[in-house]
């Protein structure tokens, strides 16, 4: 085999081996409370789940609230958390009974985006390494879309770059009415990632989405929701509460016929995304070999405006 075709065969092995579930162990009792699950996994330090109950009989609701949960660093993007997601998807996906999740963030952001440690990590290694290691971490998120239920994510603050990016992937979004939303890849010196660059074009339309893009414009909620981005804003204080109510609504309805739904709503968008998240690790790769990405790490941490040549 040539090492053109070994190399392309690489890279539909990655992303396959990511979305496998088939070394789960099934014999594990998955009825018992995700309340017991999560106490008995402390190992999970960046990823909180809280049950949802009827406020009225107390019974469980099927909504399950996921939390991004690293809120000193702004629950940004990480090799560990990712890693962490990724399990807590794998567990999720034999549960009979859920039937909506929420993700959303712990403290003051949804997720402040890529970790500036890893981002620098990449200028080290080289095009093909990084190019893999992209797509690892890029499907370490969109594993979320392999369960057939809805996803909503709470967007209780800022949700920047890859954390933009993962509220993207989700089904609906409720967000803060003064969070600040941005895809800032192209001020930081790098092609965007996380599936950016195939879900902002479906969701609020290819002129918008390139503006956005190409000048790494931040937004609030409120513009947000005016754009078609997300469904509807509210204080921060409120979001949660508003998007479980919603979790609820879909909750009560017929949960086969919601599972079914689910992949239909999905169809189009999860046939063409394998190969956008190859041609988002690829440009990345070769956007992490040029000087921009060290000047635009240099403007975040001494809090200026990159000066690219």
């Amino acid at each position: 085999m040539s090492k053109s075709k070994l190399f392309q065969q690489r890279k539909i092995n990655l992303f396959n081996r990511n979305i496998s579930f088939k070394n789960l162990n099934l014999n594990k009792n998955f009825d018992k409370s995700f309340s017991t699950f999560n106490n008995e996994n402390k190992e999970n330090k960046f990823i909180k789940i809280e049950e949802d109950f009827d406020p009225l009989t107390n019974k469980k609701t099927g909504v399950l609230k996921v939390f991004f949960n690293n809120p000193s660093k702004l629950n940004a993007m990480t090799v560990s958390l990712g890693e962490e997601f990724r399990k807590t998807i794998e567990t999720l996906s034999i549960q009979q009974t859920l039937k909506a999740l929420i993700l959303t963030g712990s403290g003051k952001a949804f997720s402040a985006g890529g970790d500036l440690d890893f981002l620098s990590a990449r200028t080290k290694i080289s095009a093909k390494e990084n190019y893999e290691e992209m797509l690892l971490f890029y499907n370490r998120y969109m594993s979320m879309r392999t369960l057939q239920i809805p996803i909503l994510a709470a967007i209780n603050g800022d949700a920047i770059g890859a954390g933009l990016g993962v509220a993207l992937a989700t089904d609906l979004r409720i967000v803060a009415s003064d969070a600040k939303l941005g895809l800032t890849f192209t001020k930081l010196g790098i092609h965007p990632g996380m599936g950016s660059t195939h879900f902002l074009p479906k969701i609020v339309g290819p002129q918008i989405a390139a503006k956005m893009l190409l000048t790494s414009e931040i937004i609030d909620g409120k513009e947000a929701v005016a754009i078609g981005l997300a469904l509807a804003h509210y204080p921060k204080e409120n979001v949660l509460e508003e998007t479980v109510k919603l979790a609820r609504r879909i909750a009560a309805v017929s949960p086969a016929a919601v599972k079914q739904l689910i992949p239909t709503l999905r169809g189009q968008l999860d046939t063409t995304l394998t190969c956008a998240l190859e041609r988002e690790a690829t440009a990345q790769a070769i956007t992490y070999q040029a000087p921009d990405l060290i000047e635009g790490l240099k403007a975040v941490i001494e809090k200026r405006s990159p000066n690219f040549e």
